[in-house]
């Protein structure tokens, strides 16, 4: 149901009306649209994309003062934020295929630590990735890793279950929730703060029973 603060059709209407309009606004703008619910909210590119906002979201509060300054220029030209535009331009490279900046000039000059450690060891309904560089380098800025039901698979947008912040004194972990019984097979890419991306590392498995 919309909640206004006058007549149904104020400026102030906001929510949804009867599960087909949205009433809202953007910027200070009120705006009406169709309410529309992802037919898949779990299909690859959903799961890619939240991904991406799970990483990219904090690594901004850690930003410096330079970084966030470089987006000031098409903050402006896109009539948004630093951080919105941050965020617009870095989720549009994940639909791309390609890694995120913490600079919005995208040097892609860096050289990516290759990945040492790369383990997945199954539990219940999930599975536990572990993965670092080696230890002496201190290069990277995360990595890419892709999920896949089948041996052999091609790594992707659409596979791509997980972006993990590198950590150079000890391997991180995440955990692969709310899986079915089957073998799920794993690949990872480093991907540096300028945007370069290293090279696979190569496939591990686990199996859920």
């Amino acid at each position: 149901m919309a909640r206004v603060n006058g007549p149904l059709m104020s400026m102030d209407a906001s929510g949804s009306l009867g599960g087909t309009i949205v009433f809202s606004k953007w910027k200070g703008r009120p705006y009406v649209r169709q309410l529309v619910r992802p037919a898949n909210p779990r299909s690859g590119g959903q799961v890619s994309m939240r991904a991406s906002l799970k990483f990219l979201a904090p690594e901004w509060t850690q930003n410096n003062s330079a970084f966030k300054a470089s987006w000031e220029a098409l903050a402006d030209s896109l009539v948004v934020s630093p951080f919105n535009a941050y965020m617009k331009e870095n989720l549009k490279r994940n639909a791309d295929f390609l890694a995120p900046s913490r600079d919005a000039e995208f040097p892609g000059v860096d050289t990516p630590s290759a990945i040492d450690v790369f383990t997945a060891t199954a539990g219940v309904r999930s599975i536990t990735i572990a993965i670092n560089d080696a230890a002496d380098f201190d290069t990277n800025w995360g990595f890419f890793i892709f999920r896949s039901t089948t041996t052999g698979f091609t790594p992707g947008f659409t596979n791509l279950v997980a972006m993990l912040k590198a950590n150079s004194s000890s391997p991180v972990s995440w955990v692969d929730h709310n899986l079915t019984p089957d073998t799920y097979y794993y690949d990872a890419k480093p991907f540096t703060q300028d945007s370069s991306i290293g090279t696979l590392k190569g496939e591990i498995n686990a199996e859920v029973v």
